[in-house]
Formats: structure tokens, sequence, C-alpha cells
């Protein structure tokens, strides 16, 4: 297949799963659409899982790679269109445009006979990350994992913060404005406040953003019947590596205790993780960076990522890679550039490459 025709063939697994709107929790169609657009494209086996991930395999060899992005996306549909070298739509950049360059890149696999490459579109990545835990349940444990997540080509992420989300909730008689007596709204902002001023004060030692603890006032809630007034606050904690879920908890519950507003933790916390650097993967992707031209670096994300998920259990070599701008994340102006795109789908060949002449 000539260079037009396969760079038209890339482009239109992007397109194709940027214009299949996938907020959590309605991948259905999106991962339909990539399963059977896999077997389109020579996939030896695609299939949706038991939890709706769209799941594809290329060669049968003994060492195994999985490539694990996410096809689900936040809420709120953008028009997809192109602007020259730039792509738009919701997904672009977090994270179909890196689940594509996974599409593309793993039919390289299938010339490497000792190679097995997994592809996998994970679903409700972005709530409770179904997907990737029915992964790290069902599936067997791989040699090597790359998760699909926006870093720029030449860079390579290694670390990502823990997260936690609690709704804090208060409830009082409603009484006559005149008398100063605090309000459910005004209880509520005290809790939230605390919350801050310990994470502020945390953080007053640790320049490194990686190591802070980042507290957010995501919604605010207000309800009253006329003899009872309710406030909800949904607070989110993006957690470092010295603050894992439970230590966390506890603080929370230390801050607020005998005080008149109750926290109530989400499901799903997670604490943070960091790949070891020293791995044949990180010096695999080290080298095709550098191979295409550029200079890498290592990067640690401040948000989430299903390899909070799958690396502490796993506990192979793993890194996050892709192309976009993370800033982009979740933005209305979510775009991803096609040169980008194509050069991170030749940087991951070059990786499958080195990883299977290194076991020859």
């Amino acid at each position: 297949m000539n260079s037009l025709k396969t760079s038209r063939r890339y482009n239109d697994t992007l397109l194709g799963l940027l214009k299949r709107y996938s907020p959590s929790g309605q991948e259905s169609e999106a991962a339909q659409w990539l399963v059977d657009h896999m077997i389109t494209l020579g996939y030896d086996d695609a299939k949706t899982d038991d939890v709706g991930n769209a799941v594809g395999q290329v060669g049968s060899g003994p060492i195994h790679i999985v490539l694990l992005g996410h096809i689900d996306t936040v809420p709120g549909e953008t028009k997809v269109h192109a602007e020259g070298d730039l792509v738009y739509g919701r997904g672009a950049v977090d994270a179909k445009g890196p689940l594509a360059a996974f599409t593309a890149a793993a039919l390289t696999g299938a010339s490497h006979s000792n190679l097995t490459v997994t592809v996998i579109g994970a679903v409700r990545e972005e709530t409770d990350s179904a997907g990737a835990i029915f992964v790290r349940d069902e599936y067997r444990s791989p040699d090597y994992l790359i998760i699909g997540e926006p870093s720029r080509w030449d860079q390579i992420a290694v670390g990502y913060k823990g997260s936690a989300w609690y709704d804090l909730t208060v409830e009082r008689f409603i009484a006559h404005t005149a008398t100063n007596e605090q309000t459910a709204s005004e209880l509520s902002l005290d809790a939230w406040q605390h919350l801050h001023s310990w994470s502020e004060a945390y953080n007053s030692s640790r320049p490194k953003l990686f190591d802070q603890l980042g507290a957010t006032l995501c919604a605010m809630q207000s309800h009253s019947d006329g003899l009872v007034d309710q406030a909800r606050l949904r607070v989110g904690f993006r957690l470092p590596e010295a603050i894992a879920p439970p230590e966390l908890h506890r603080k929370v519950r230390q801050i607020l205790d005998q005080g008149p507003v109750s926290a109530k933790q989400q499901d799903g916390p997670v604490a943070a993780y960091r790949a070891a650097k020293n791995t044949p993967l990180v010096r695999a992707a080290l080298t095709a960076i550098r191979k295409q031209g550029g200079k890498p670096r290592f990067v640690v994300k401040s948000g989430t990522s299903d390899m909070n998920v799958l690396g502490p259990i796993w506990k192979c070599p793993s890194i996050a890679y892709g192309p976009g701008d993370s800033k982009l994340d979740h933005t209305p102006d979510e775009h991803i550039s096609l040169k980008e795109f194509h050069n991170t789908i030749t940087i991951l060949s070059h990786i499958l490459e080195i990883i299977a002449n290194r076991h020859t």
C-alpha cells in the first residue's frame, strides 16, 4: 500500500472515532465501529468484551504487548472538522487520537513473528475506569503495556496522580436571617475552606506540582422545602504519591469531625502511580523518538489515567504515550495535529520493532 493510501487509512480511523460521540456510559456505537474497522484493516481477531471494551489482536507470538487507550470522552459534543493540519472534535486529544494511533501502529506488529499486539479501546475511563478494571481482573498480564494518553510525540509519561471525590452535605432547620445563624450553604462553604486551607498548607513546602495535593470545588447545589435547608458540594482531590486514598479519607474525616457537614467518598478512589524508567520499553521509546528526530523527555501528569489501575497490579514495564496537547483535554477547542498523529504512529511502530528485535 502506498504512503498516500496508508495516510488516508490512518486518518479514516481517527475521523471514524471522532464522528461517533461516546461520553462515558454511551460507548457502544463507537466500540462496535472500531471492532468492525479493525476487521476491515486486517486484524486477526476483534470483538467487544463483556464490559463493552473494543478489543483487537494481531500476531500470535510469545511476546505480548497491550496498547490500551480509552474510547469514552467527557460529555459535550463538538463539531468534527478539519482546518489545515488540525482536526477538531470531542476526544481528538483525550483520547481517541492516541487510540487511533494505536490501532494503526499495531498492524506493524503482524510483521514480527514473535509479537502478539492487543489493542483495547477501554470504556468509562472518564468516570469509574470500569473498562480498565475489567481488563485488569480478567485478562492475563502482558509483557509490556502502553497507555494511550496525550503526551506529545516526543515525550513519555511515566506517572499520574491519584484521585478521590467526595460529596459534602449539610442540612439545617431554616432560621430567620435576622438571627445570624449560619445557613446550610455557609456551613458547606466553611467545610470546603477548611479542606482547601489544609491542601494549601500541605503544598507550601512542596514546590513540584506532582508532589502537591490538588483540591477542587467541582459543583454546588442548595435546596429548601420551607422547613429544612440542604447544601451539597462535590469536591475532588488529586493525590500525590505520599497520600494514599485511605490516608486522605482519614484526614477529611478528621477535618470535618463533629461538624455539621457529612462527607461521603465516591466509589473508585485510586492512588498515584509512577512507572519505572529503566526498562526495555522505556529504552525502546527513547530510541524510537530519537530515530524520528526528537529529543525525548519524561513527564508526570497531574491527572489520572488507566495506568493507575493497571500498573500496580500487572507490574510489567509500562509507559503512557500518544499525540496531542493535554492542555486541550475536555475543552471546546480540543484538536490534534495530523502531522503529530502520523509521527506518533511511526514512533509506535519503531517501538514494536525494537521490542521484537530484542527478543529474537
